[in-house]
C-alpha cells in the first residue's frame, strides 16, 4: 500500500468488505439501518434485551430535554452480566484476560478466577463501610486487580471515580474532593519504561488534602517501598486474600449510577461525567459485539487503551466482559524494552481484533515498517481506530502495513460523553474511504449544522451534533446540572453538541474535522487543522504533523505547523518548501503552512492526545500555562526553544 493520499483521491479509491471478512460477518445487510429507523425505541429494547435483568423495564424511554432515562423501572446488575452470567452458562474456563505485565510477566485469568477476585474485594469494601450510591476512587495502572476493583463497585451499586495513572497528585485530589469519594484503591506502583511510577506517594500527597477518605487499600505490585499510614492504609492481599468469594451482586435500577469520569474542563474544573447502569452496558455491549464483529468463541481482542480513559470503561472492561471476549490487557508502553513490543503481543496471542489510536498508529509509521514486518500478524481479521480523526495517510498504512491488506479498518467516533461508539463502519456491509467514520450506527441519529442550528444538507460541512436521545448517554455533569445544560445543550437548543466539526461528501459519508476551536480562518476562509495535518502526513517523509493558527497581520492567522520525520529523514530548508507546496498542492495555496518547525516528538496527553493549545501557545510566545497532563512536559519547553530561535520563511 505504497499510494499515497493524493493518489487516492485521484482514483476515489474505497474499501468494499474483504470477501473473506463478509461471508462470516455478524452483519452483512445495510437494511439494519432502516430497521432500526422504523422503531428506535423497539432496536435498543432488542439490544437491552441481550442482557441479563432482575426485572425489565416499564418505559423504554422517557426524554425531558436534556435529560434522559433509558429501560425505566428495569433493575440488573452490571457485574454479574460480565461475569456471573458467562460462568453460569459454563464458560467459568474461558480466559476472560490475557495479562502482559511490561517486565514479561504474564498471566491468563479466567471468568472464574475473575468473577471470584471480584467479589472478594466486593466483600472488603463493604466491610470498609462502602454501600450502595458511595463513591471509590481507583488510581491504579493496568493489571488484572483494576479491572476486579471496577466491577466490584459495580457489584455492589458504588459509583467508581477512575483516575489514570499517570495523573498527578493535584489532578487525583480535585478528581477525589469533587466525588466525595469514601475509599481509594491504588498500589505501591507501576511500571513504565521500566522505571516504576510512585503511585502510593503520588496518591499520599494527594491524600493530604481529601478529608472524605476513610480508608486506602494498596496493591503490591512493584514491590518498591512506600508509607502505609496505620487506621487508614491496607496490602491488597492482607484485605482481599481473606474475604468470601460469594458476594451477592446488588440489584440495581437502570438509572442508578455505575461510574464518574472526569474530563478537563475550559474553566480549568474537571467535569465529572456520570454514566448509568442499563442504558450504559446495553449500549457498549451492542457496540463492541457488532462494530468488532465479535467472535467470543474464537476471538482474542486487544483495546490498548488505558482504563483511566473511557476507551477503557467501555472497551477494556464493560463492553468486552458482557460480551464474554477474551481480552488482552497490556502494563506497559509500546516501545519498551523495544518498539515491536506491541507487534510481539499480537503474535504471541494470536490477537485477531486490534483496536488502537491513530496517535500511536502515526508513531508506529515513524518507528519504521521493520518492527511489524518482524512478526506474524496473520491472526489479525480486523482493525480499528480510537481518539481522534484518523488521516487518510495513516488509515491506509494502517490497512497495508498492519492489516496486510485482508482486514477491515473501523474507525469510530465517539467521545467520554457519548459512553459508546456513535459513529463508525459496520465492517461487514461498510464500504471504507480512508479518513472517515462513514455513517452513525443503527439507532443513532447525527446531523450537520450551520451557525443557526439548520442542517447543512449533503455534501455540506458545519458543526457535527446528536438530534435524539441514546442509551449510553451521560446524564450529566456530576453535581453541576446548569454545566450539562451550558456545555452541550446551549448552542443548538434541541440538539447536543460537544465541539466537533464535520463535513459529509457526496455520497453522505461522515468526516471529522476535529475540535471546532481548532478551525483556523486564513484570509476569511476556514480551514481545518486536521485536513492540513493530513495533507503533511502525507508527504512520504512525514510521520507525524501538529497544525495551529497564530495572529498574521494580514491574513488575521496564519497556519504553524509541526512536524515529526520519518526515521532517517534529515530536515532542511528544502524540505520546508517541499511540505509547503505539498499543501498547496493537495488543499490550494491558501493551506500553505506560514511557518513548519522540526520536531523528534509533539506535545501529548499521557492519553496521546496532541495538546494544539500549547502549540498555540508557543507560536503567539504566549506564556504555556498548565502542563502536567503532558506524558513529557519537557518536550513543549524543547519546541519553544526551537521555534522562537528559528526564522518564518520568506513567502
Amino acid at each position: 500500500m505504497a499510494e499515497t493520499l493524493s493518489a487516492l483521491l485521484q482514483e476515489g479509491r474505497t474499501f468494499p468488505p474483504p470477501p473473506d471478512f463478509a461471508k462470516d460477518a455478524l452483519i452483512t445487510d445495510a437494511s439494519v439501518y432502516d430497521d432500526a429507523e422504523r422503531d428506535w425505541h423497539g432496536f435498543w429494547a432488542k439490544q437491552a434485551l441481550m442482557l441479563d435483568w432482575h426485572r425489565e423495564w416499564d418505559t423504554v424511554l422517557e426524554w425531558e430535554l436534556p435529560f434522559a432515562k433509558w429501560f425505566v423501572g428495569g433493575k440488573l446488575n452490571v457485574s454479574e452480566n460480565c461475569l456471573d452470567r458467562h460462568v453460569r452458562a459454563g464458560h467459568g474456563g474461558q480466559v476472560a484476560l490475557h495479562w502482559e505485565g511490561e517486565p514479561g510477566d504474564s498471566r491468563a485469568v479466567t471468568y472464574k478466577e475473575l468473577l471470584d477476585e471480584t467479589s472478594r474485594v466486593a466483600n472488603l469494601l463493604r466491610e470498609l463501610g462502602v454501600a450502595k450510591g458511595d463513591r471509590v476512587a481507583i488510581y491504579m495502572g493496568m493489571v488484572p486487580e483494576t479491572v476486579a476493583a471496577m466491577l466490584a463497585c459495580a457489584r455492589i451499586g458504588a459509583a467508581h471515580s477512575v483516575v489514570f495513572g499517570g495523573f498527578t497528585a493535584q489532578s487525583l485530589k480535585d478528581r477525589i474532593n469533587d466525588a466525595q469519594a469514601r475509599v481509594l484503591i491504588t498500589a505501591d506502583g507501576a511500571w513504565r519504561r521500566g522505571s516504576v511510577v510512585a503511585l502510593k506517594d503520588i496518591a499520599d500527597e494527594a491524600l493530604a488534602e481529601t478529608p472524605s477518605i476513610e480508608h486506602v487499600v494498596v496493591l503490591r505490585r512493584t514491590e518498591s517501598e512506600c508509607a502505609m499510614q496505620a487506621g487508614r492504609d491496607l496490602w491488597w492481599h492482607d484485605g482481599v486474600a481473606r474475604q468470601s468469594a460469594d458476594c451477592t451482586p446488588e440489584s440495581m435500577d437502570a438509572e442508578d449510577l455505575l461510574f464518574i469520569l472526569y474530563t478537563s474542563g475550559t474553566t480549568g474544573k474537571p467535569k465529572g461525567i456520570m454514566h448509568t447502569t442499563g442504558g450504559y452496558l446495553t449500549q457498549v455491549a451492542y457496540t463492541h459485539k457488532y462494530v468488532f464483529d465479535l467472535k467470543p468463541d474464537t476471538d482474542v481482542y486487544w483495546c490498548t487503551a488505558d482504563v483511566g480513559w473511557v476507551t477503557g470503561h467501555s472497551y477494556i472492561v464493560y463492553g468486552p466482559l458482557a460480551n464474554r471476549a477474551t481480552s488482552v490487557l497490556y502494563e506497559g508502553t509500546p516501545d519498551h524494552p523495544a518498539r515491536d513490543r506491541l507487534w510481539s503481543i499480537v503474535e504471541k496471542y494470536k490477537v485477531t481484533i486490534f483496536y488502537t489510536a491513530p496517535t500511536a498508529i502515526r508513531t508506529f509509521m515513524k518507528w519504521g515498517d521493520e518492527f511489524p514486518a518482524a512478526h506474524d500478524l496473520s491472526s489479525l481479521r480486523l482493525i480499528g481506530t480510537v481518539g481522534e480523526p484518523i488521516n487518510p495517510e495513516a488509515w491506509v498504512w494502517y490497512y497495508g502495513t498492519i492489516g496486510r491488506e485482508r482486514c477491515p479498518v473501523v474507525d469510530t467516533w465517539w467521545q467520554t460523553e457519548t459512553g459508546a461508539i456513535m459513529i463508525s463502519p459496520l465492517p461487514g456491509a461498510t464500504t471504507l474511504k480512508p479518513g472517515s467514520a462513514t455513517f452513525p450506527l443503527p439507532g443513532i441519529q447525527a446531523d450537520i449544522v450551520d451557525d443557526s442550528g439548520a442542517p447543512v444538507g449533503i455534501p455540506g460541512g458545519g458543526y457535527l451534533v446528536l438530534t435524539r436521545p441514546w442509551p449510553a448517554m451521560l446524564r450529566g455533569i456530576w453535581g453541576d446540572p446548569q454545566r450539562y445544560r451550558d456545555t452541550y445543550w446551549s448552542r443548538f437548543g434541541d440538539k447536543y453538541f460537544a465541539g466537533d466539526g464535520a463535513k459529509r461528501d457526496d455520497d453522505g459519508y461522515f468526516w471529522l474535522l476535529g475540535r471546532v476551536d481548532d478551525i483556523m480562518l486564513i484570509a476569511g476562509h476556514n480551514i481545518s487543522t486536521t485536513e492540513v495535518e493530513s495533507a503533511l502526513v502525507d508527504h512520504p517523509a512525514v510521520a507525524e504533523a501538529a497544525v495551529v493558527g497564530r495572529n498574521d497581520p494580514t491574513t488575521g492567522q496564519a497556519i504553524a505547523a509541526f512536524v515529526t520525520l520519518r526515521s532517517g529523514i534529515e530536515p532542511g530548508d528544502e524540505l520546508v518548501e517541499e511540505l509547503r507546496d505539498h499543501v498547496a498542492q493537495l488543499i490550494g495555496p491558501i493551506a500553505k503552512p506560514k511557518t513548519i518547525l522540526f520536531s523528534e516528538e509533539l506535545p501529548k496527553t499521557r492519553s496521546g492526545k496532541i495538546m494544539r493549545r500549547l502549540l498555540r501557545n508557543v507560536a503567539e510566545d504566549d506564556r504555556l500555562g498548565d502542563t502536567t497532563t503532558l506524558a513529557d512536559p519537557t518536550v513543549v519547553d524543547g519546541i519553544k526553544a526551537k521555534y522562537l530561535a528559528s526564522q518564518p520563511p520568506e513567502e
